[in-house]
């Protein structure tokens, strides 16, 4: 008994200094947090922020400064998808940094991590090739302004409004309210319809029995009221154009009438358009054409009831009243 309590006087001061110790290294190290890494991490955040914060207050600058300037809504757009992703990409690239440093304060070996990292964005490199092909084609597209937020086109194989466009990927909202992502590598062709002016063609189809010129007079009147119209005025390019008789099909002649207007405008004046010459036709007594309506001749009516006559002349027999057949279809006797 009296040597296990010798023991336990023994052993009592040793433990008391590893725990006097222990504590006097975490306080330590807790006063060295407090007094070098602390700040500095204090001060990469602070300055993340800061650039962050820059970064927005330019790129709302460059907004700002391009609706100021009343320019195109073409280069208008083109800023805003611009500066969207130079924001995108300079908040990643400014994490990054600060991630790095951050480390580096807490007192990682950021060299291995480093050479790690060169290897894996080796593999990375030849592993992920198409995305390394998207991302550069997005440079591509932005630099030569193939298309922008809010333009209506045609890219692989897909109609809509551009929404939203990075680097990597671009977001078409479909017609229907579908939303397409597609890959910056798949755009190989673009069918901008936002770029220029819009040109649209409507085939009006007259009764052959009408007279061409009349015709031909009344639709460029029509669109071109249309055309001084105060609703559709600012919208023409060029004045509207009736090409004259394009095809002539049964009992039917298609009159091809042009529109030019500002890009994605022509729809509300061809409807107007459409309208009109639905009451014009009827008001002018012309029928509309119809390729499968038989025209007799230029003088003599079609006889009434021709059709009918000729059916009751020849009625129908009654199954019943049939003989029965005297040979046999198989055997020919």
């Amino acid at each position: 008994m009296l040597s296990i309590l010798m023991t336990v006087k023994m052993a009592s001061p040793a433990e008391g200094g590893f725990l006097e110790k222990l504590l006097n290294e975490w306080s330590t190290d807790g006063q060295e947090f407090i007094h070098t890494t602390l700040p500095r991490l204090i001060v990469i955040a602070l300055i993340a922020f800061l650039l962050s914060r820059l970064l927005r207050v330019i790129t709302h600058r460059m907004i700002r400064v391009a609706e100021q300037h009343a320019v195109g809504a073409g280069q208008l757009a083109q800023v805003k998808t611009l500066a969207g992703v130079i924001r995108a990409t300079g908040l990643t690239v400014i994490g990054l940094i600060a991630g790095m440093q951050a480390l580096d304060a807490l007192g990682f070996d950021l060299a291995p991590l480093l050479a790690s990292a060169g290897i894996a964005g080796v593999a990375i490199g030849l592993a992920a090739q198409n995305i390394v092909k998207d991302m550069f084609n997005g440079i591509l597209i932005l630099v030569e302004g193939q298309f922008n937020v809010g333009d209506a086109v045609i890219i692989a194989g897909v109609s809509g409004n551009i929404e939203a466009m990075t680097l990597r990927k671009t977001s078409v909202r479909g017609y229907d309210g579908t939303l397409y992502i597609i890959p910056n590598s798949q755009i190989t062709t673009v069918a901008n319809q936002n770029v220029g002016f819009s040109v649209a063609t409507v085939n009006v189809s007259v009764d052959y029995s009408a007279d061409p010129n009349k015709v031909m007079d009344l639709l460029k009147g029509i669109a071109m009221s249309i055309r001084n119209s105060d609703q559709f005025r600012q919208l023409f390019v060029d004045d509207p154009q009736v090409l004259g008789m394009d095809a002539i099909k049964g009992s039917e002649i298609i009159f091809p009438v042009v529109f030019k207007t500002q890009a994605t405008k022509q729809y509300g004046p061809i409807r107007e358009f459409r309208r009109r010459v639905r009451l014009a036709l009827e008001e002018h007594h012309l029928l509309p054409g119809d390729p499968y309506r038989v025209f007799q001749s230029f003088g003599d009516p079609v006889p009434a009831g021709r059709g009918q006559a000729a059916a009751e002349a020849a009625p129908k027999a009654d199954p019943t009243l049939l003989k029965p057949q005297e040979t046999n279809p198989f055997t020919g006797e």
